[in-house]
C-alpha cells in the first residue's frame, strides 16, 4: 500500500519527468527489448531499432498511461481498467512482462535522476509500479 509520503515522492518525480517523457519511455522499452529479448515477440510489426519512431511512440504511450496512474494513485483499478482489458483480452500479453517493464523503468529513472533517485524514491516507485503491474494483471484471473 502506498503511504502519503510514497504518493508525494511519486508525484514529485513524475513532475520532474515533464518534457522528457517520450525519451524515458523509449529508453525503457529499448532497455526491456535488450535485456529481455523475449518481450520483442509482442511487437512483430515494430521497427525495434534504437530510437525508431515506433519505439518512441509506444514509449510515449507507456509513460502517458503511467501518468494516468500517477493522477489516480487512490484508484488504480478504475484508472487502468481499459488498459488491463486491452493487454489481457486483445494483446494477450504475459503479465510477467509488466514487472520486466517496471524494472527497466526503475533503471532509466535512476540513470536520469542520478543522485536524486534516493532509496526512498526507489522504494516508493517499486511499490507504485508493483501496484500498476498487479492492476494490469487483474483481468488474467
Amino acid at each position: 500500500m502506498l503511504t502519503a509520503e510514497d504518493k508525494k515522492l511519486i508525484q514529485q518525480v513524475w513532475d520532474k519527468l515533464q518534457g522528457c517523457q517520450e525519451e524515458v519511455g523509449a529508453e525503457t522499452l529499448q532497455r526491456m527489448f535488450t535485456t529481455y529479448p523475449q518481450t520483442k515477440t509482442y511487437f512483430p510489426h515494430f521497427d525495434l531499432s534504437p530510437g525508431s519512431d515506433q519505439i518512441r511512440g509506444h514509449g510515449k504511450k507507456v509513460v502517458a498511461a503511467l501518468g494516468t496512474a500517477v493522477k489516480s494513485l487512490d484508484n488504480l483499478s478504475q484508472a487502468l481498467s481499459e488498459l488491463s482489458n486491452l493487454h489481457a483480452y486483445n494483446l494477450r500479453v504475459d503479465p510477467v512482462n509488466f514487472k520486466l517493464l517496471a524494472q527497466c523503468l526503475q533503471v532509466v529513472l535512476a540513470t536520469h535522476m542520478t543522485k536524486d533517485y534516493t532509496p526512498e524514491i526507489h522504494a516508493a516507485f517499486d511499490k507504485f509500479l508493483s501496484a500498476v503491474a498487479a492492476v494490469l494483471a487483474e483481468k488474467y484471473r
